[in-house]
């Protein structure tokens, strides 16, 4: 796995390129900039972007803005967004199109390290890895789409659990359910959400990118 990575903190910069290195990961650079590892990437063509939100020079949505740009340049990029907490502008625009391969953490996850590595590799895999904590408090914000009214309370918690990035199994065992009880609920959200099996968009993905991006509406 080729990772680019941008963070402006020098320590937390350096820590997090040590510890990818030694899961014999390849950083193949780090920078502190969005113009930076814009660069970067053009340059690098890696398999994950790392980025923190809050960059130079005004250290409010740099990484976002970059994020967007990154995966506009180069279509199927995974980026792995870092933030110190839940931002309130989380990604609108990264969630357009329902595309995989998108994380995004809180710092605090960094430091539990079997954690963040899993997270990692299933955005790199083309899947989704939220940090709990937002998929909570988006849960809490906004019913404004009417198909997530449509969701039963249980599938609710099954679709935040696929927007962390868990599997059927995982999901099961979180809910302690059987497997065959999971698989149903999703079935269940993918026809309340309208989403039909295509050659084209991952299913799973698309709920989970569904309700993200309409969460975030005001």
């Amino acid at each position: 796995m080729r990772i680019v990575m941008a963070e402006d903190d020098p320590l937390l910069r350096e820590g997090l390129a040590l510890l990818l290195r030694a899961e014999s990961l390849d950083v193949v650079a780090k920078v502190g900039t969005a113009d930076d590892v814009l660069d970067a990437i053009d340059a690098h063509r890696p398999d994950v972007a790392i980025l923190d939100v809050r960059m130079p020079p005004t250290h409010t949505d740099e990484g976002i803005r970059a994020a967007v740009e990154a995966r506009r340049r180069h279509p199927g990029l995974a980026v792995l967004v870092l933030s110190a907490y839940v931002e309130q502008s989380f990604a609108t625009d990264l969630l357009t199109g329902g595309v995989g391969g998108l994380g995004y953490l809180l710092k605090e996850r960094v430091g539990r390290v079997e954690e963040f590595l899993d997270a990692l590799r299933r955005v790199a895999d083309g899947g989704t890895a939220i940090d709990p904590e937002v998929v909570a408090q988006l849960f809490t914000r906004s019913r404004q789409d009417t198909r997530l009214e449509r969701l039963s309370p249980r599938e609710r918690d099954v679709l935040g659990l696929m927007a962390e990035g868990l599997g059927n199994s995982a999901i099961a065992g979180r809910l302690v359910v059987t497997d065959g009880a999971v698989h149903k609920h999703i079935r269940n959200i993918f026809a309340k959400l309208d989403l039909a099996p295509t050659q084209q968009v991952d299913r799973r993905v698309a709920a989970v990118l569904h309700y993200l991006e309409n969460a975030r509406r005001p």
